[in-house]
């Protein structure tokens, strides 16, 4: 496995608002074409496009009425008002029927006709009416971009799902109880790991071929298991003191020397999305199982930065999958992200000092600057304040 040092690249971004800059500029190009061409004509044929556009939805939307009424009303649309949901759900509100209205006034108030209006009516109908058909077929359905635009941005993604109820029913009860069990585990383990310097954090693996193996040393022997941490017990959804667990791991280098002790562990929501992956019912390959666990990955490290309970308790480490017959590389992973959690918090050199020109004269600073500090009072007595001096010629 090969650690991602810049995420950056492999981790999607958010879709940004590129398309809609994009069909704005095509959409202006088009309507400055028309308007070059025939200027008094061009709110007409806008109005007349935008009717086009409009109708063939709202027909397709009257098409699926009937299939949500008769069969699926008392089913899915429970909550009150059931109609307007059914409505909205059909397509039959919201943007469609203010913009086909909105066409049809403009076109209304234009008041010159367009040529040949009667073969635009023509054309008005019948293309109004293969929509629905063109529509239905699957000719006109969305792209995998629109599809993962809308999944994405209502949150309905597997991952997302995966991401919160990891974050909820787990971290979010055991991060912010680290530090009392690593506490309790120093003192139990007089001589063992975390009395000095160390990481006191929660590292979490995510392999982006999802794929985890159920003890660590079976990945790298490297890694041995040192021990687990006290149990944390809380009753949860009726169970009387469920248990949560950490387990410790000692940490070897390559010269199989310099033992480091850490808290890791995979991200066991993984395990669905492998599992999926190789069910057939499911629908899930290894492609969209990828993307899924970039997904996860995003979303979990958005979660967990916004959360006041877990910050600085936990460290995500995103591994990727080219190297993974390379028997020691996850242990140098992990002792890589330790080096560097020890200088992200550690100042490992002294501040620098500032040169005097007179070394006695820093010496005594310091001597100064290292005693106790008194008040000081003046024995002089008062006086007053000068008074000003008028100087302005004559």
């Amino acid at each position: 496995m090969q650690n991602l040092l810049n995420e950056d690249a492999v981790v999607p971004r958010p879709r940004g608002t590129l398309p809609k800059v994009c069909a704005t500029v095509t959409a202006v190009t088009a309507m400055v074409g028309v308007w070059l061409v025939s200027p008094e004509r061009l709110f007409g044929w806008v109005a007349m496009a935008i009717l086009i556009l409009t109708l063939g939805p709202l027909l397709h939307g009257l098409c699926l009425l009937p299939e949500e009424i008769l069969h699926h009303a008392n089913t899915r649309y429970r909550c009150p008002p059931v109609l307007s949901r059914v409505l909205l759900a059909c397509g039959l509100s919201g943007r469609t029927v203010p913009a086909a209205g909105g066409a049809g006034l403009l076109l209304y108030l234009v008041g010159q006709p367009l040529p040949d209006l009667s073969h635009c009516c023509e054309l008005l109908c019948l293309v109004s009416a293969l929509y629905p058909l063109v529509k239905t077929l699957g000719v006109l359905g969305p792209s995998e971009v629109e599809v993962s635009d809308i999944c994405e941005g209502r949150k309905m993604n597997v991952a997302h799902g995966l991401a919160w109820s990891f974050y909820l029913g787990y971290l979010q009860l055991v991060l912010p109880r680290l530090e009392e069990s690593i506490a309790a585990f120093r003192a139990s383990h007089l001589d063992g790991p975390f009395q000095g310097r160390g990481s006191r954090k929660l590292l979490i693996l995510i392999p982006l071929n999802a794929n985890i193996s159920q003890k660590l040393e079976n990945e790298d022997d490297n890694i041995s298991f040192y021990d687990n941490l006290p149990n944390v017990e809380m009753d949860r959804a009726g169970v009387r003191g469920r248990v949560f667990k950490h387990s410790v791991y000692t940490i070897l280098d390559e010269q199989r020397e310099g033992g480091r002790e850490c808290v890791v562990e995979y991200a066991t929501p993984l395990l669905t999305l492998h599992r999926m992956s190789q069910e057939s019912s499911a629908g899930f390959g290894e492609t969209e199982r990828r993307q899924q666990v970039l997904l996860f990955y995003r979303t979990l490290r958005d979660i967990l930065e916004r959360s006041l309970e877990c910050r600085n308790r936990y460290r995500l480490i995103l591994l990727n999958d080219l190297h993974e017959n390379e028997p020691h590389f996850l242990s140098t992973v992990i002792l890589r992200h330790l080096q560097q959690q020890e200088k992200e918090e550690f100042c490992l050199t002294p501040p620098p000092q500032q040169e005097m020109a007179d070394p006695f004269l820093y010496l005594n600073h310091q001597g100064l600057m290292s005693c106790e500090p008194s008040l000081m009072f003046s024995s002089d007595k008062p006086k007053p304040l000068k008074e000003p001096v008028e100087n302005s010629d004559a």
